[in-house]
């Protein structure tokens, strides 16, 4: 497939990606969303239950602190320039918190019995590619890399977390419970 061609297609393919994305999103909104707005009117948000969060196994508590840092540096890393200092120490610190929250994901279980759930697919996904965004930014392929780190920040961080915060899991508990 020559350059000429493989650029028409993308643009196809990505908008076919993101009507998946609409149709799933819209599928759980049509299935789950009475039930989790219900459940959203009684929220009372507060600050989050310390308590509650030292009750939780260490693997827990680590994949919490690790997750939230990592969106934390992950939201500058976005939005400030990029090529600086800042930059790359910023940027290594978040890679040991991408592979931290990832790692600890795996050892942790409940959603399907004591096995794995689909969400450890995109914590196995996060450790396969993570390797190839910092290889990217290494051998100066400043796009690949880009778009390697924003996937995974968006997928890890953003939607991976909100799932997180739905209604009837922990960091739901922690903050609006």
């Amino acid at each position: 497939m020559n350059e000429a061609s493989s650029s028409h297609i993308l643009p196809r393919s990505r908008a076919a990606g993101w009507w998946l994305v609409a149709a799933a999103g819209l599928a759980t909104a049509v299935m789950f969303g009475p039930r989790m707005v219900a459940i959203a009117a009684h929220a009372r948000p507060h600050a989050p239950d310390l308590a509650l969060f030292a009750a939780q196994p260490m693997v827990i508590q680590l994949h919490i602190l690790a997750a939230i840092g990592m969106t934390a540096l992950g939201g500058l890393l976005v939005s400030l320039r990029k090529g600086r200092a800042f930059h790359r120490t910023a940027g290594w610190i978040c890679v040991a918190l991408m592979v931290l929250t990832a790692g600890s994901s795996l050892f942790i279980v409940g959603l399907n019995g004591d096995a794995w759930s689909l969400i450890h697919l995109l914590s196995g996904w996060t450790l396969v590619t993570l390797p190839i965004g910092v290889w990217a930014a290494r051998k100066h392929r400043v796009q690949l890399h880009g778009r390697t780190m924003r996937g995974l920040f968006i997928g890890g961080a953003l939607v991976a977390g909100s799932f997180a915060f739905l209604p009837g899991r922990l960091m739901w508990s922690l903050v609006f419970g």
